[in-house]
């Protein structure tokens, strides 16, 4: 026969207080409004890059503008990033400046060449493509690096002001190696005046290229948009969060009022 204080021993008891219990409800549904909070702030996000993937392919189909017609634009408060734009001018092929790069599993770099525009001081860097790593001296590939006036199309691209990353190494001048788009660093060393130089870059497109050249056409529109997965994450905690406290409060209701309150 079991004695009385060995069923005490027995019996697991649960005695929160008042005080307690308030603190966990108070916890739980604040963690819970900041998990959904969060869910809801990536799917306005995954709309927001939707948009903005939407505005990108529009953009690059335009027709074609002028240099003079994209400053203009510029000017008025409009985006130049992946702007179609054509111009004309001479190359400084001796002022080429390198990227690391890949193109269908092969390393290499791409070449980013200073153009004199035709009829002004202006000039700009761009970005002719893509050439192997064992053909980063221009003297290996002189008979793709014509002289004299070239016309170009290609997209507009901005010139970041700030290094994009704390990991991302220093660009070194010196060695001609660059490893983030800065027209001050890569204007380094050039006989075109650095106050002349357009604050963007033109990535040539591939009816650009010329045989033995670069191999235009490297810009890639690869917007990362993980949203979904991650509104996923948050509202899954949520939901878990809102089971767990579901089963609390029906432990709550089916123990007796001294088991759950001390």
């Amino acid at each position: 026969m079991t004695t009385s204080a060995e069923g005490e021993r027995a019996a697991p008891a649960l005695r929160l207080g008042r005080g307690r219990i308030v603190a966990i409800f108070v916890t739980g549904f604040c963690a819970l409004a900041v998990l959904i909070a969060l869910g809801a702030w990536q799917v306005e996000r995954m709309g927001w890059k939707d948009s903005l993937l939407a505005t990108i392919d529009q953009r690059i189909h335009q027709p074609p503008r002028s240099i003079d017609a994209l400053l203009a634009g510029e000017a008025a408060g409009e985006p130049i990033d992946y702007v179609p734009v054509s111009l004309s001018g001479t190359f400084d092929h001796a002022g080429e400046r390198y990227f690391l790069a890949t193109r269908e599993g092969q390393a290499g770099w791409h070449v980013y060449t200073p153009l004199h525009l035709l009829g002004s001081e202006r000039w700009l860097f761009v970005n002719r493509g893509f050439v192997p790593y064992a053909m980063k001296d221009v003297a290996t590939r002189s008979s793709g690096n014509p002289a004299g006036l070239m016309d170009i199309t290609g997209l507009a691209r901005t010139a970041p002001t700030e290094k994009p990353g704390s990991f991302l190494p220093d660009n070194d001048p010196k060695q001609n190696v660059f490893f983030w788009r800065n027209v001050a660093d890569m204007a380094q060393g050039l006989s075109l005046p650095a106050d002349a130089a357009l604050p963007f870059f033109v990535d040539a497109s591939p009816a650009s290229s010329t045989p033995g050249g670069p191999i235009g056409g490297v810009t890639v529109v690869d917007l990362p948009n993980n949203h979904l997965q991650y509104a996923i994450t948050w509202f899954s905690l949520a939901a878990a969060l809102f089971v767990m406290l579901a089963l609390f409060v029906r432990h709550l209701l089916t123990q007796p009022r001294d088991a759950r309150m001390g």
